[in-house]
């Protein structure tokens, strides 16, 4: 890609290994300096980054990208370009994209030995996939690159959906194949739309969805050819196999679902994943579901649609593999009387099949109208049924003579709670009287999972919670030993709590103190000392002589109450009181001197006579 990777980009991301590589970028482990967390940083290559078009809508999808906040999609973090010198010596600006990183593994790896997985193992994954999708097409996000190896399974058997961005960065830089020869997508997985450069909706993405289902129920994709050509040629003209019919355990429900995730026409397919889901779940527990029989798909044909030679699906030499974005189309050069010899053959064997396929669907649908007729009266599904209450809605159903049903809830960020998002059939479709039109309603703004922001400064956490959508609510501090000041200890909501969009956390901090216990008078000083170590604090032993308390008790510890951590306190300390001197012994060497003075000897003058 260049002649050498930058150590940091932003100032601020440590690009490490490569991890992997694609068609379009290479992904490397990376580390945020910033927030001190392991991330995934994906790199354009260097010939696309040269597009100023693509630079544009990159960094426009990337930042879009950004606001998906879903546990079923890899998040991305941020998007900025790096100037970095090619072997030539010129300088580009190489856009990139910050993502989580998720430690797993993709489908492919899972699908690598051809072996099918368990049911509902495969169902438990898929159900992931439209998990995600359900959100991002709410959110106005169609992939375009749905395939194993777009979805990762973590190591707690997660489902995370990757390359929401430059799936549809890419996709808006072609607007048609003409143009630039290519079409978004892998041919084993690429929708019948996407096969003849069409606009794209969120039922191509279900489409793709139905086929990793079917490759993960059979161990094999729906469709396989020796080209990428003829693996689109099928995806546009043939009805897939019945996953039961490769792998014999499968049951009816679910080949009912995955053929109608695989109908050639969008409108046969459901209209939105959480129909998808709530069916397929249904089908594993042996519930009635919407998808019709298996039969019914088997009595239908397809018709090719007429493509200009420029509309050639894909390039017979291009190959088919699960790395490949880029398809290219036929080009337009001569490349030899072989290769003309070849083509002309092809296009005479599709005009042929063309030309019997149109006739044999014009004899049914003549023989169909025919059987059919008279003909049920057909009503419109009526306008104005959308955002409004499922009341209402199913108030105007019946004003038209149908039957509203309310379908599964889904999170809406613009949608008020309880009102109606879509409906099946969609508004200004004619249906038969006493159809049933299932109304899918908002359970009000999407559900996030609060970050994991323990140990992080306060400025961290706001930055990370304002990734998600998120802001930090009230701040208390709490007295926790052994942790830094100012770090956050817990969040209220906790981390791994489900909240609304918007919401605030309340967070808790270190306050850097502890609590010096008020009972520590009258221990033992190395009780005392243990317990106030423990609080790292230091002891200071102050000796106090004293005959009331026993030796070694403590008598008084101070400062008490909150203090930081590493504070002196001073603990005082009984130790016994010296004895006092004993009194003088008695000196009976002068007989002049005695205690007793009645025995002292009597004054000579006084004894005179005459006194």
């Amino acid at each position: 890609m260049v002649s050498s990777q930058p150590t940091l980009l932003g100032g601020r991301y440590e690009v490490r290994t490569l991890i992997g590589r694609g068609g379009m970028a290479q992904v490397h482990l990376g580390f945020d300096t910033r927030l001190s967390r392991i991330v995934a940083i994906k790199m354009l290559r260097t010939d696309l980054a040269q597009d100023a078009i693509f630079q544009t809508r990159f960094r426009r999808e990337a930042q879009a990208a950004a606001s998906l906040n879903h546990p079923n999609i890899v998040a991305v973090y941020d998007t900025s370009e790096e100037n970095l010198q090619l072997p030539d010596g010129s300088v580009v600006s190489v856009p990139y994209i910050v993502m989580e990183y998720v430690e797993g593994h993709t489908v492919r790896d899972l699908l690598v030995g051809g072996t099918p997985v368990p049911i509902d193992e495969a169902v438990e994954i898929i159900s992931g996939v439209l998990s995600a999708l359900e959100y991002s097409h709410t959110q106005g996000f169609v992939h375009r690159d749905i395939k194993p190896g777009n979805i990762m399974l973590t190591n707690t058997g997660k489902v995370k959906v990757m390359d929401f961005g430059i799936a549809r960065a890419m996709a808006d830089s072609q607007a048609t194949m003409t143009q630039t020869n290519a079409v978004v997508g892998t041919a084993q997985y690429l929708s019948p739309e996407q096969a003849r450069a069409e606009v794209v909706d969120a039922r191509s993405d279900l489409y793709s969805t139905g086929c990793v289902l079917f490759e993960l129920l059979t161990g094999r994709p729906p469709f396989k050819g020796d080209s990428a050509v003829a693996v689109a040629y099928q995806h546009v003209s043939e009805m897939p196999p019945t996953p039961s019919s490769v792998t014999h355990d499968i049951p009816d429900a679910i080949d009912r679902v995955v053929l109608k995730s695989l109908a050639k026409n969008k409108q046969d397919r459901y209209s939105s994943a959480a129909q998808m889901r709530l069916d397929l779940e249904r089908a594993l527990a042996g519930s009635a579901i919407a998808a019709p029989s298996v039969a019914s798909w088997e009595a239908s044909t397809v018709t090719l649609a007429a493509m200009q030679p420029t509309q050639t699906l894909i390039a017979a030499n291009a190959s088919v593999s699960d790395t490949a974005t880029d398809l290219p189309a036929v080009p337009g050069k001569r490349v030899g009387a072989e290769k003309k010899k070849s083509n002309l053959w092809l296009w005479l064997t599709l005009a042929f099949v063309t030309i019997v396929l149109a006739g044999v669907g014009l004899w049914w649908a003549l023989g169909s109208s025919a059987a059919n007729k008279p003909t049920e009266e057909l009503v419109e599904v009526p306008a104005g049924i959308i955002n409004v209450d499922f009341a209402d809605a199913r108030r105007a159903l019946a004003k038209a003579g149908l039957e509203g049903v309310q379908g599964e809830k889904v999170a809406s960020d613009d949608v008020e709670e309880g009102k109606v998002i879509s409906a099946d059939p969609e508004p200004g479709t004619k249906v038969k009287k006493k159809s049933k039109v299932h109304l899918q309603i908002s359970s009000g703004p999407a559900s996030l999972v609060v970050p994991n922001i323990k140990g992080m400064s306060q400025d961290q956490a706001r930055e990370v919670l304002k990734s998600v959508g998120l802001k930090i609510g009230e701040v208390d501090r709490l007295d926790e030993l052994g942790e830094p000041k100012d770090r956050i200890l817990k969040s209220d909501p906790e981390i791994g709590a489900t909240v609304t969009k918007g919401s605030s956390i309340n967070i808790f901090i270190a306050s850097g103190n502890v609590q010096v216990p008020g009972d520590l008078v009258g221990k033992s000083l190395e009780e005392v000392r243990g317990t106030l170590e423990a609080l790292d604090l230091k002891v200071v032993e102050r000796q106090v002589e004293t005959n009331d308390q026993p030796v070694g008790t403590v008598l008084a510890v101070s400062p008490q109450g909150v203090l930081p951590t590493r504070t002196s306190v001073t603990v005082d300390v009984a130790v016994a009181k010296p004895e006092p001197a004993p009194a003088p012994e008695k000196d009976n060497t002068n007989p002049d001197r005695s205690e007793n003075p009645v025995d002292a000897p009597a004054d000579p003058d006084k004894t005179k006579p005459g006194n």
